[in-house]
This record gives C-alpha cells, sequence and structure tokens, in this order.
C-alpha cells in the first residue's frame, strides 16, 4: 500500500499523543520529520527507520516522504501540534500533486498548542477567537498586521503563535501596539510556554504587561477580549451561558 500518514504529536509529551496518531506511528516504516520533533518520539519507536532535515528544509522532506511510499513503505510525516494548523499537512498535499504521485494521503489530528496552552490557562478561547502566527518568514508583515487589526477590531480573543525569536524581538510588542488601539491596558492575557515539555509553565499579566515582556519561540500567547477575566487565578472568557 502506497500511503503516507501525517501525524500531528501534539505539544510533546508522549501523553498528549493520541491513540490513532500512536497506531498510525506503529504501523509506518519509516518516520519523516524536522529533526527537534524526531527526537521527541525516537526512543519510543526505537525500532523503526528514522529521516530528518532541518529548518527551512520542508519541500526536501515531503519530496522524500513521497518517494518512500512510492517504494511501497509506508510513512508516517511528522509535526509537532496539529499537522494541519501551521504543519506539513498542506504542503505535503502540493508536492504529492506536483509529482504526480498516487499514493493516499491520511492526516490524522493532534493537539494544537492553541488547546493545550488554553488548557493549562484555564477556559480562554471559550468564545470566538482567531490564530494569527507572527512569523514572517512565509506571510509579509503587513498582511499579519492586517489580520491583528481586524481581529482586535472584532473583539475575538487572539492566540499568537510564532511570537518572538531573535530576529523578530520586537514583534510581540508591535502586536500589542496594534492590539492596544481596540482594547484596554488592563485586558486580561496569559502566556503558556514550553508546553508539554520540561519547563512547562503560565503567566497571566494585562495587555499592557504583555508588550514589555520577552518571549521566545517556546511560548504561545493568549489575549483576551474585552469579556475574558481572571477566576481563580485562571484566565477564562465567558460563553455568554446567562448571569451566573
Amino acid at each position: 500500500m502506497k500511503k503516507i500518514y501525517i501525524v500531528g504529536l501534539g505539544p510533546g509529551d508522549s501523553e498528549q499523543i493520541t491513540p490513532k496518531a500512536y497506531s498510525a506511528l506503529a504501523e509506518s516504516d519509516v518516520i519523516i520529520g524536522y529533526d527537534t520533533y524526531v527526537a521527541l518520539i525516537k526512543e519510543e519507536f526505537a525500532h523503526k527507520n528514522f529521516c530528518s532535515t532541518g529548518m527551512r528544509k520542508e519541500v526536501q522532506r515531503c519530496q522524500l516522504a513521497v518517494e518512500k511510499a512510492l517504494s511501497g513503505q509506508t510513512v508516517a510525516m511528522i509535526s509537532s501540534g496539529d499537522a494541519g494548523i501551521y504543519g506539513m499537512a498542506g504542503l505535503l498535499y502540493e508536492v504529492a500533486a506536483n509529482m504526480k504521485a498516487e499514493i493516499a494521503i491520511e492526516v490524522i489530528a493532534g493537539v494544537t498548542a492553541a488547546a493545550s496552552g488554553a488548557a493549562l490557562l484555564g477556559a480562554p478561547l471559550m468564545h470566538d477567537f482567531a490564530v494569527v502566527s507572527l512569523s514572517d518568514l512565509l506571510t509579509p508583515m503587513a498582511l499579519i498586521e492586517k489580520r491583528l487589526h481586524l481581529a482586535a477590531d472584532g473583539d475575538f480573543v487572539i492566540c499568537l503563535y510564532n511570537p518572538s525569536s531573535k530576529k523578530r524581538s520586537d514583534y510581540l510588542a508591535r502586536a500589542c501596539d496594534i492590539i492596544l488601539q481596540y482594547r484596554s491596558p488592563e485586558t486580561v492575557c496569559g502566556i503558556a510556554h514550553h508546553i508539554g515539555r520540561e519547563g512547562e509553565g503560565t503567566i497571566i499579566l494585562s495587555l499592557a504587561q504583555l508588550k514589555t515582556i520577552k518571549v521566545d519561540m517556546f511560548a504561545t500567547v493568549f489575549i483576551g477580549n474585552s469579556q475574558t477575566k481572571i477566576i481563580n487565578g485562571k484566565m477564562v472568557t465567558p460563553r455568554g451561558y446567562g448571569d451566573v
């Protein structure tokens, strides 16, 4: 059978790999992924064949996955979180189509950082929310800023992926400046970092405080809407079920 599973590993903790994802990995002959993600599961699946590459080798990884599948092997292409949310799923479909490869592709859902980070913080995503990546590697900054304006104006809870890096150390502050045009400085915000890994933790703070804080690529940022509040030390956005 010529097949590729596109597997979301969740945040990194083996306890948060879904049973379906685990089964797909167990069924596969070869597991392909970014070096860091391969390291998360290599010990658990030590008997498997692994192929890994570094950053910015996404197209090559997809091509390799297709070639392995065409040779008759069952392949698992892995991503952290959910492979269909800022992951490898869409690219693999594109690469397979460009290679005119007749193979079966199945996406296995995983727990994305928006969900796992929200659970650590409390319940910040109980109402409508928008997820925006601050990485401008593949998306122009002008478009990212437009999306922030629209999400803030629509009073969405905003979840920020890739909030900062060494080259983008001021991007979170810039995003906060945009959102402060629409929201109070006291808006409840939260940060979940190293989700499902060593050093896991959370911070709840105001939007004004968030603008001044330094984070890295292991953080996921949550900016509340006009109704978000703190309940017993947790970040909660009411759904609107009436007076409680």
